[in-house]
């Protein structure tokens, strides 16, 4: 079973806002708020952090008839012969090395097996062989550290967790964390393999990616995790080479942040609304998309509203699945124009801009007992191209409301008096006959 989010990045697919993404694609891709920035990482290699679980419980045999350490082992090995060249590759395991008893200290056991960097894979393979099913399960714990083994930087960074329990040692809730990490803007996404088929350990796997837009997978057999992990790996090349530009929406237009055709995340928190302005110039239309990531459980009957105002709060235009009696809406988007040409010269004096305030919000609930903090994860997609050409009287042909009728209307009447008139024709010559 798989789940999706971002951004975008992310847990759900888009569903209007995908086809005026597609739309923006068709006339060129949004640069980037900062193009410096997006310049420098591109170069950086796609980075990717293994959490491995070496807690006592992977001794079980259920696998195959193998155990579940033995059928992560050998995974491991068919991914790191696969591993691409340019792919940083890391490896951090939890519960690996304290066999005793005391709870305090099993809750610490973890640890970096394999820097994240440039892959040796014979190095990789042997300290993979050398795990043996030991301690507890501190899930939380270990993927703090493992965002701290990927490090910082503009690109988007993978952790791969492979599991056969839910976390025996929060606090920290693993939830939480992988809340937490969301929130610290570095776009990173956290895949779930779970080993195990206990109802408890599926909702908190699902928890913690549906919290950083990653996946869980319910693993069945070994060929199943090699395939998935690998798909995971490869997938870091692919997914968003520059995390999104973080912006921070206000209540009021008048000291919302003025953005420029980019991706941005924010957070919304439970029934709020964020403003961002937007600056038109005459002959441009504004394509606006938005996506909130459903991290955590939801009270029943909601959505997502984007739209468009002018300064003093008119509505331009609102977003295209608002109103459809859905309560499934995660994402949404607008597309305006406001009519007007550019000047016909460089010399002609410029047309002003028109300065159009985009309004997110939403009616969402947290369900009884969840958190409502930190907010929602909340991705927008900006581009700014020239407007499309619209129909304009008589030189866009006869599609214009009244003036088909008309059309229409005359072109009856004359082909009514013309096939009259040769009717009344051809009985008078019958006659006359």
């Amino acid at each position: 079973m798989t789940t999706r989010r971002r951004l975008p990045a992310r847990p759900l697919g888009l569903l209007a806002a995908l086809a005026i993404s597609a739309g923006a694609l068709l006339h060129g891709i949004p640069a980037y708020a900062d193009e410096t920035t997006a310049g420098a990482a591109a170069a950086e290699p796609p980075r990717v952090d293994l959490v491995l679980d070496v807690s006592g419980s992977m001794r079980a045999t259920d696998i195959q008839g193998k155990s579940r350490m033995a059928v992560a082992q050998q995974s491991l090995n068919e991914v790191i012969d696969a591993l691409p060249a340019e792919t940083w590759f890391g490896i951090r395991t939890l519960g690996a090395t304290y066999p005793g008893n005391d709870k305090t200290e099993g809750c610490k056991d973890t640890k970096q097996l394999f820097p994240v960097g440039k892959t040796d894979k014979t190095e990789a393979k042997t300290a993979v062989a050398t795990l043996r099913p030991t301690g507890w399960t501190p899930i939380g714990l270990a993927l703090r550290g493992a965002a701290q083994d990927l490090g910082t930087g503009p690109t988007t960074r993978r952790i791969v967790l492979i599991t056969d329990g839910e976390d025996s040692c929060a606090p920290p809730d693993p939830c939480e964390v992988a809340r937490e990490l969301a929130a610290l803007g570095t776009h990173l996404v956290v895949d779930t393999l779970g080993l195990a088929h206990d109802d408890k350990t599926r909702q908190q796997l699902l928890c913690i990616a549906n919290a950083t837009g990653g996946t869980f997978t319910d693993v069945q057999t070994q060929q199943q995790l090699t395939e998935k992990v690998k798909q995971l790996v490869n997938r870091a090349g692919s997914t968003n080479r520059v995390a999104p530009a973080r912006a921070t929406g206000t209540e009021k237009c008048e000291t919302a942040p003025v953005l420029t055709p980019g991706v941005y995340s924010d957070r919304e928190k439970f029934a709020e609304h964020r403003v961002y302005r937007v600056n038109v110039r005459p002959g441009q239309e504004l394509r606006a998309s938005v996506s909130i990531s459903l991290d955590r459980a939801l009270a029943r009957d909601y959505g997502v509203l984007l739209k468009a105002t002018d300064q003093s709060g008119q509505e331009l235009v609102r977003g295209t699945d608002a109103g459809s009696g859905r309560t499934d809406v995660a994402s949404t988007g607008v597309r305006w124009s406001s009519g007007r040409t550019a000047s016909p010269s460089a010399s002609a004096t410029p047309r002003p801009e028109d300065t159009v305030c985009l309004v997110v919000s939403n009616s969402f609930a947290p369900a009884p007992g969840v958190a409502a903090e930190p907010g929602l994860p909340l991705e927008l997609t900006l581009d700014v191209a020239a407007a499309s050409p619209a129909p304009d009287g008589w030189s866009a042909g006869l599609g214009r409301g009244w003036v088909l009728l008309l059309v229409l209307t005359l072109a009856g009447l004359l082909t009514g008096l013309v096939f009259g008139w040769l009717a009344r024709w051809r009985i008078a010559v019958w006659r006359e006959n």
